[in-house]
């Protein structure tokens, strides 16, 4: 019998199988929890897309697509990634996470402060992190040549309709720098309601992109919502 209630006992405690949670969970709270204290493995609460270029592809290979401006604007990014003066800057990574990843940074930081953490208590201020249904992108960028251009990048989610969909809040890290060249980098940060457009918590979305620059390039990255919490 105690291989059986072991086993019974596992199935009870498991996170649920891998889908965005627009609604933070007691179950996941727990894995959350647990994996930030070490007490199990860590639980994918993000999905990132690393779109470095090296040796004439992306590092996350085939993840961009042109959704404007045809094939040479991905083919053009790929042969002069960091040519910013001629192309503007360049996405170089995207992340999407959810209210469970919000409780794995509150979690670790009270593991680091020497206190506990249920799941109960993150339950209750769960909203307060990151209002049910949201999702955020941290979108990092590299080679814009003034701060004030943040404004100018257009970051869509497109629905199951085709439908694009504008971003509920836009904000952005406080990480921003300038390179040797003075080119500016750093973390523009985008909030979406993607149930309310219809889309599943185990789809597969694109996220649109266009740049400060002023050609038609525009791109897309497609994301599989089922690959994390």
């Amino acid at each position: 019998m105690r291989p059986i209630l072991f086993l019974a006992l596992s199935l009870l405690t498991a996170a649920p199988a891998l889908a965005w949670i627009p609604k933070l969970d007691d179950t996941t709270a727990r894995a959350v929890i647990d994996g930030a204290y070490g007490r199990q493995d860590a639980p994918p609460t993000y999905l990132n897309v690393d779109l470095s270029v090296d040796n004439g592809k992306f590092k996350s290979d085939g993840a961009v697509k042109a959704f404007d401006g045809g094939d040479a604007c991905v083919s053009g990014w790929l042969s002069a990634p960091t040519a910013y003066d001629k192309s503007g800057s360049r996405p170089t990574s995207l992340t999407l996470s959810g209210q469970a990843d919000q409780l794995a940074f509150q979690a670790a930081t009270a593991r680091d402060n020497f206190k506990s953490l249920t799941a109960d208590d993150a339950l209750k201020d769960a909203a307060s992190r990151m209002p049910d249904g949201q999702i955020r992108l941290d979108l990092m960028v590299a080679g814009l040549k003034d701060q004030k251009q943040r404004s100018a990048y257009l970051v869509r989610l497109k629905g199951p309709d085709g439908k694009l969909i504008a971003p509920v809040k836009a904000s952005y890290v406080n990480d921003w720098k300038a390179d040797a060249s003075g080119r500016f980098g750093g973390t523009l940060v985008y909030y979406f309601e993607p149930t309310k457009a219809g889309i599943n918590a185990n789809d597969k979305v694109d996220i649109l992109i266009r740049t400060e620059a002023s050609s038609n390039c525009a791109y897309a990255v497609n994301f599989d919502l089922g690959q994390f919490y």
